[in-house]
């Protein structure tokens, strides 16, 4: 009887082994959050580092939460699972617990818990976080695509496509009026005359007094970018509202609202293109994010 128990317990072990590294291995990344509930800061004791350590000893690819994710996550969520470490109670030991969980907050997977008898904190949240580890030894993981989970990825909405049609728009009619004006530069250069040669004794000169820029006392020229639906208002030091900007799909690439300019980041330095009659434009801003 006894014999016939302990082989039901093993083949349910095995079981469960198999089933969650098939489930674990239709995961790309593994999330990992920069604070756990039970500490009172980020990365304390440089647990939250750890974790991301460990997932990735184990075969596992992981990130830091808020860090530039891969392009493919970015685009789907439901690519990864959200680690989490919780500790356990215990009046003599240190006892913590991994969980996996999908996109949509269901629980893939759970790890033994690990324990600790050490009484210095950042030892023990260390030996224990190691030993419940050890849970990922038996799963061999390795990345196997799940259609399901990669055809989840968010489809470009309507606003996206329209936003950038709009800047491959201005790109085209920017890279015309380029042309258009080497076409009149070099047709100015052919038709022009020579120039009389003046003598030194017949020009009369006219010193002029450099211009003076008015500057607001207490004002400066930099704008400060406030975060708005959509994008950013760029203000100044009055505050007063200069400029309304929306995001875009490309990096530092910005549409100014009611305007038909571009804001975007060249050389470091950010740049704003805007149309004056048929006439482009382009000045410098010194812009605070």
């Amino acid at each position: 009887m006894k014999t016939k128990f302990f082989s039901i317990l093993i083949t349910c072990f095995v079981v469960s082994s198999v089933f969650s590294q098939s489930s674990l291995n239709n995961y790309k990344y593994i999330i990992v959050p920069n604070k756990f509930d039970f500490l009172k800061e980020k990365d304390q004791y440089q647990l939250n580092s750890l974790t991301q350590f460990l997932f990735n000893k184990y075969g596992f690819e992981a990130v830091m939460e808020g860090s530039n994710y891969p392009e493919d996550l970015s685009r789907n969520r439901c690519l990864a699972l959200e680690s989490d470490v919780l500790k356990d109670s215990g009046m003599f030991k240190t006892k913590l617990k991994v969980e996996l969980k999908d996109c949509n907050g269901k629980l893939v997977f759970t790890s033994d818990v690990g324990e600790s008898r050490d009484k210095e904190f950042k030892t023990a949240y260390n030996l224990a976080l190691r030993d419940a580890f050890k849970s990922f030894e038996v799963v061999n993981y390795k990345y196997e695509p799940n259609e399901k989970i990669t055809a989840l990825a968010f489809p470009e909405t309507e606003a996206k496509k329209e936003v950038t049609q709009e800047i491959k728009q201005l790109k085209q009619e920017i890279e015309q009026l380029k042309k258009d004006k080497e076409t009149k530069v070099v047709a100015v250069e052919k038709t022009a005359v020579k120039t009389p040669v003046v003598k030194p004794e017949q020009i009369a000169f006219k010193q002029e007094k450099p211009k003076k820029e008015t500057v607001i006392e207490g004002f400066s020229n930099v704008l400060y970018a406030q975060e708005i639906q959509n994008g950013f208002q760029l203000v100044d030091s009055s505050p007063k509202v200069v400029y309304r900007i929306k995001n875009t799909n490309l990096k530092d690439v910005f549409l100014v609202e009611n305007e038909s300019a571009i804001i975007y980041q060249k050389d470091n330095n950010w740049v704003i293109e805007y149309y004056i009659g048929s006439v482009l434009k382009q000045e410098e801003l010194n812009i605070k994010f």
